[in-house]
């Protein structure tokens, strides 16, 4: 009784390729140690990548049932997973660096526009106000300013 043996290492090759993809926009992207270095959805390229070249190596060795069919669709699969990987790669690394700096925005070292924020007790606390209280006897030379989404 002959079973048909499927090329799962291609396979799962490609659907880890497409997982590593996604995965960035719709799960690491939130998380900065992930966003601002993919290296999460690096590794899971890098062993679709293993897969894929077992599922290659596979579907190019003689004992298969059907040696041209499998040749064909081992080479389609490979090149899609790594065109996959290829526009990964240019949208994060490369696109990425063509987004404008903002004009706006101030720069290390410059004043920041004045503002009134609530602080988390509710009460109003203005840039000026942080600038000119004193703290130990001494005049503040500076304010680092943290913005933090949520509250905890």
């Amino acid at each position: 009784m002959k079973f048909k043996r499927i090329n799962w290492p291609l396979w799962l090759g490609f659907l880890l390729t497409l997982g590593a993809f996604l995965s960035y926009f719709f799960v690491f992207v939130k998380f900065p140690f992930t966003r601002d270095l993919p290296w999460a959805n690096l590794l899971l390229f890098v062993i679709a990548g293993v897969l894929l070249f077992m599922g290659l190596r596979r579907g190019f060795a003689a004992d298969r049932p059907h040696p041209i069919r499998s040749k064909i669709v081992s080479s389609i699969f490979s090149v899609l997973s790594l065109a996959v990987f290829a526009m990964f790669v240019f949208t994060i690394f490369i696109a990425g660096r063509w987004l404008p700096a903002s004009k706006g925005a101030p720069q290390v070292g410059q004043r920041a526009p004045e503002f009134t924020l609530a602080d988390t007790s509710g009460k109003q606390v203005s840039l000026n106000e942080l600038l000119t209280t004193p703290i130990n006897g001494n005049a503040p030379k500076g304010v680092l300013l943290v913005f933090y989404r949520g509250y905890w």
